[in-house]
């Protein structure tokens, strides 16, 4: 699949640079042709000659090549490219790229690229989480950038959370699905609904769930990789997205939700309804805080409109509808009846009986039941691995 594919692959100084060797030898194994280009700082977590002799290339660090004054040409290296691949990407060199600064080879091939460009960061969970960083790699997906999210897992420090780089053979497919990707939905609309929705009890209380809308973005963010125009909605607490192809709308509610829902239904192709809404709602909310005078609190609650059984009641012959369901028992019984009352075309089911799966995790298990199919089941994966096993199935589906 990368048979002749020409890849820059940028190392950065990071613990996580001996994964580089591993990432350029796969990529070598797959056919790619390999250039690798080091900061100074990575040469002193792996040797050039290391991934010179994996890459069959000389390594670049310098723009002086040697004492001959022989220079390394950073505009040459950017036109030879198909992808350049940042592996691991520091929270230092992240900075510079988002900021426009050329203080070395590598961001100056950056900024001089014509090719796409895919970043993998690594870095220390409070460094990943810190909103400078954030809001670096916010801008770089605006730019067009592709990110290969850090994963979860134990760190250099010793602390255990989010910052890791995705191991290489996430990352080598993440490549491969970069050059087979044939904008397979291009043309198509797409509808995602994504996270919890926040009922008012009053203006410092709510019913909530711990939905975190990671499943949602990762499915718009892998339908806008294939060419579809995606319409975001998203409850609190999402992260939302920039970049070409998406529109996010930010709602609280399960009403909001619905209005924005029935605004853009009506256009599109495929409505993947991933979002967690509320069920029931306070009937009365409080217009002022409730205070704490009493043992006990009754709030009558009512139901909330089903947005994804009204929708799939107006689905037209040319419209394809997705629901998820996360069940505790009963699992596969539940989510069958429920593709069947909601009129959907594929659920996806996920169990909080399955560890790494359901809310807030990076991670995921589902199973996938459609109609008229025989249903696919997956193992644990990260949550943009299951976005496209899901969109996958979405393709083969509508094109059976």
């Amino acid at each position: 699949m990368l048979e002749g594919k020409k890849i820059l692959v940028g190392v950065c100084g990071s613990i996580a640079a001996y994964k580089s060797a591993l990432l350029v030898r796969s990529l070598i194994s797959n056919g790619a042709l390999v250039k690798v280009v080091m900061t100074s700082s990575a040469t002193e977590f792996i040797t050039p000659l290391t991934l010179a002799t994996l890459s069959k290339n000389p390594v670049s660090i310098d723009f002086v090549k040697d004492k001959n004054g022989q220079w390394e040409n950073h505009v040459e290296l950017g036109l030879w490219a198909d992808l350049i691949l940042v592996a691991p990407l520091s929270a230092n060199t992240l900075a510079k790229f988002a900021s426009g600064l050329c203080d070395n080879l590598l961001t100056a091939i950056y900024l001089s690229a014509r090719c796409p460009v895919m970043i993998a960061p690594a870095m220390d969970l409070d460094m990943y989480q810190h909103p400078a960083t954030q809001e670096n790699i916010k801008r770089l997906t605006r730019y067009g950038n592709q990110v290969i999210e850090a994963e979860f897992g134990e760190l250099a420090s010793g602390l255990i959370g989010k910052g890791r780089m995705a191991e290489p053979e996430n990352i080598l497919t993440q490549c491969m699905s970069f050059f087979s990707n044939k904008q397979t939905f291009k043309g198509k609309i797409a509808l995602v609904t994504a996270g919890p929705t926040y009922e008012r009890i009053d203006p410092v209380r709510f019913i909530g769930n711990h939905s975190s809308g990671k499943m949602g973005v990762a499915i718009a963010e892998e339908l806008a990789q294939q060419g579809a125009i995606v319409y975001l909605i998203a409850g609190p607490g999402v992260s939302m997205i920039e970049r070409n192809g998406i529109s996010c709308h930010q709602v609280n509610s399960a009403d909001e939700m619905y209005e924005q829902v029935v605004l853009h239904f009506h256009k599109t192709d495929i409505a993947v309804f991933a979002a967690a809404v509320s069920d029931y709602r306070p009937e009365y909310p409080a217009s002022q805080k409730i205070k704490k005078n009493e043992s006990t609190l009754h709030l009558n609650l009512i139901k909330n409109r089903d947005i994804a059984a009204e929708m799939g009641k107006q689905k037209k012959e040319n419209q394809m509808t997705i629901g998820f369901a996360l069940e505790t028992e009963n699992e596969e019984l539940n989510a069958i009846e429920k593709l069947r009352k909601k009129n959907f075309d594929m659920i996806i089911l996920n169990s909080l009986n399955d560890n790494g799966a359901g809310f807030s995790h990076d991670t995921n298990k589902v199973s996938i039941f459609s109609v008229n199919r025989e249903p696919k089941r997956y193992g644990l994966k990260s949550k943009t691995e299951v976005a496209r096993d899901i969109v996958n199935n979405i393709n083969e589906y509508l094109n059976a």
